[in-house]
């Protein structure tokens, strides 16, 4: 990592991490064309995420900085120090076509170390000044001290948030993401940003068969996502990539060992990253539950509704 500037915190939250501060080159990230996402460019002010996610499929991009894509992801944290300078001069580039950014899509600019560095705010007052379409998918209620400038690039262009709640079950959401704030504390983010006029909703991904796809867990999810006015419920089945793999099939056989045989069938030895199409369909359907609320569905197609697109491409992350 050349000439970064290593620190730790004396906080709890922070205790035996170290965080790489470093000059980034470019702040605005083009996603390849072959990428599966569906969206072009993203902001990544952070690699490495202190949150743990067992499954999370960003682990193997810490190995292009030769460090381990389990403990070095979690413990070893590269903050670009100066994100949002170089987001505000690659927005005034006459190169740049206005195009929609998304946040989070590959470690959660929101996770503890964010509450140190403050890099969002001035990446968001960059999006406001330039009126750029942009989106936010976190786990933390910590995206809350920024809702003033979300309310001011909501009046200039495009914005929307989404929250991750896997599981609402205590024991799979310590097991499986156990750095991460309370799943509950998600949901009534997810209702204070809807009562402010931020279109927010809830991705329940990655959805992993035996640990977090009980129907009525499930249900519970959407129950309160309707209470909460979530503009877009989305679900996605777990899929495992690279080093990953190991790790999360490490990760079961200690939290339940009676999955592995069924994972081993899923994930298999020729099967790939990604679960069979009729198990995601199942989980695809199971999110949207057997009656969704009705503000869960368009009133018009999402070429008319600029904001119900973006939320539903930005649950499309996983």
């Amino acid at each position: 990592m050349g000439d970064a500037v290593t620190r730790t915190f004396d906080a709890p939250e922070a205790l035996g991490i170290n965080f790489h501060e470093v000059q980034a080159k470019s702040a605005i990230n083009a996603v390849p064309e072959r990428s599966r996402m569906p969206f072009r460019w993203t902001i990544n002010p952070y690699r490495g995420c202190t949150h743990a996610c067992i499954y999370c499929f960003a682990r193997p991009t810490h190995t292009y900085l030769d460090l381990n894509a389990g403990r070095d992801f979690e413990r070893e944290i590269v903050v670009k120090v100066n994100v949002p300078e170089l987001v505000r001069t690659e927005l005034g580039k006459k190169r740049w076509r206005g195009d929609h950014v998304a946040l989070g899509t590959n470690t959660d600019p929101y996770q503890w170390v964010e509450s140190r560095y403050r890099l969002m705010p001035g990446i968001w007052e960059a999006m406001r000044d330039f009126s750029n379409p942009c989106s936010v998918l976190t786990k933390s209620p910590l995206l809350l001290r920024d809702l003033e400038l979300f309310k001011q690039i909501a009046k200039r262009t495009e914005f929307v948030a989404n929250l991750s709640v896997p599981t609402l079950d205590e024991k799979a959401w310590r097991a499986s993401e156990p750095h991460t704030p309370h799943p509950k504390t998600r949901l009534a983010a997810v209702g204070e940003l809807n009562r402010a006029g931020i279109p927010t909703g809830i991705l329940i991904a990655p959805l992993m068969p035996g640990i977090n796809d009980d129907p009525r867990q499930v249900e519970k999810i959407l129950e309160v996502a309707g209470e909460m006015g979530a503009t877009n419920v989305g679900g996605i089945g777990l899929h495992l990539r690279a080093e990953v793999k190991g790790l999360f099939m490490d990760w079961l056989r200690q939290y339940r060992p009676d999955l592995v045989p069924r994972y081993e069938r899923l994930y298999g030895r020729g099967r790939g990253a990604y679960l069979p199409r009729d198990e995601r369909q199942r989980l695809a359907k199971l999110a949207r539950g057997k009656n969704p609320p009705r503000r869960f569905l368009r009133e018009q197609p999402p070429s008319e509704r600029p904001s119900d697109r973006l939320a539903a491409e930005q649950t499309e992350l996983f």
